[in-house]
């Protein structure tokens, strides 16, 4: 009896805390990656990024992701980045609301393409059940994002992943361990 409440307890502790951590890992470029022959626009056309995405970057020598303001964004101005990295394996989480703007900082590869610009929304809040809106009659829709980039190429079909906070791994580590320990005693 002991170990059906201890499992029971586990799962509705899992599924408590699996929703609330959902968020969507995007792979810039898809399957291309940060290169020179993709259409950033349409890679992010349709997309909408929100607190606690995040973007992974993938590409090969001899380019860079930096991240750079609007004004080096919009004359591929390089040499000014507030990040930069070259490892070839970027991940970008995406912390706060408001717009980014990316560029590879090797001279020519923003104006041949190479770079992105995102809207990144606010997290969507929930409300409590049985809790009434706060604004009666309105509802509530996640935005679309507004994206600026350059040229055209073809683009493979998207591909996004979603992923769990370690929270979540902690958590069923832990069931894992009071279910044995009950199922012991």
């Amino acid at each position: 009896m002991a170990s059906s409440v201890a499992g029971i307890v586990c799962l509705i502790l899992l599924l408590c805390s699996a929703i609330p951590s959902l968020a969507t890992v995007y792979t810039v470029g898809d399957s291309t990656g940060w290169a020179m022959s993709v259409d950033y626009s349409t890679w992010t056309s349709g997309k909408t990024f929100v607190v606690g995405d995040t973007l992974a970057f993938n590409y090969g020598s001899g380019h860079t992701v930096d991240e750079v303001s609007a004004s080096d964004y919009s004359t591929c101005t390089v040499g000014n980045a507030i990040t930069s990295d070259s490892s070839g394996s970027t991940t970008i989480p995406l912390k706060a609301a408001g717009k980014r703007y990316f560029i590879c900082g090797v001279m020519g590869h923003c104006g041949s393409g190479m770079k992105l610009a995102v809207t990144v929304s606010a997290a969507p809040t929930t409300t409590p059940s049985g809790t009434p809106p706060s604004s009666a009659g309105t509802t509530t829709s996640r935005p679309t994002p507004t994206t600026v980039t350059t040229p055209s190429s073809s683009v493979p079909a998207s591909s996004s992943s979603v992923t769990l906070s370690p929270f979540v791994v902690v958590l069923i580590s832990f069931c894992v361990a009071l279910f044995n320990f009950v199922k012991g005693t």
